[in-house]
């Protein structure tokens, strides 16, 4: 039994060493986009405080991925430490997540509100979340020696492209 988990788990080790650049940004650049999507998704949970906690999970998962794809330890404890340093690090995002779920206990005109804001925040956030960590991981990094301060400039880069990404998707759908 051990054997062949220890087989798989090389097996998925090993899935970012046999492709190219390319192969690698295709398949990064869809479990980023698939998890931005679920966290997009995550404002439209009516309930404060329910979509914060579970924007926060599909920000882990998201890097639980990217570390499987990476063959990168995962530590589910020091991923939610990341998160919280590095997300809070950048103020306005930080306080835009838990500010438009709590908005969302004023009805009608807050629910849109929060609704609105969580979308483009959680989804932005997700987004320049799954570049940073695609930026580190193919730097040979891992979850130990990853510096939230010395990211954070490229953390703002990628969070402006993750609210095109999330405004484009946005009006996409109301078309």
């Amino acid at each position: 039994m051990e054997t062949k988990e220890t087989e798989v788990k090389e097996k998925e080790a090993k899935k970012s060493e046999t492709l190219d650049w390319e192969g690698r940004k295709a398949e990064t650049d869809r479990l980023i986009k698939n998890h931005t999507y679920g966290s997009m998704g995550v404002g439209l949970i009516p309930l404060p405080v329910v979509d914060f906690l579970a924007l926060t999970g599909i920000q882990i998962r998201l890097l639980y991925k990217l570390s499987k794809f990476y063959g990168v330890d995962f530590s589910k404890e020091r991923a939610k430490t990341i998160i919280s340093s590095l997300v809070g690090s950048f103020v306005p995002v930080a306080a835009a997540g838990p500010i438009a779920s709590m908005i969302k206990m004023v009805p009608i005109i807050g629910q849109a509100t929060g609704a609105l804001t969580m979308l483009a925040t959680g989804g932005a956030c997700t987004y320049a979340l799954g570049h940073v960590f695609v930026q580190h991981f193919e730097s040979g990094g891992t979850f130990l020696d990853f510096e939230p301060e010395k990211v954070k400039a490229y953390f703002a880069e990628q969070f402006k492209e993750g609210k095109k990404f999330a405004a484009e998707k946005t009006a996409t759908q109301k078309s």
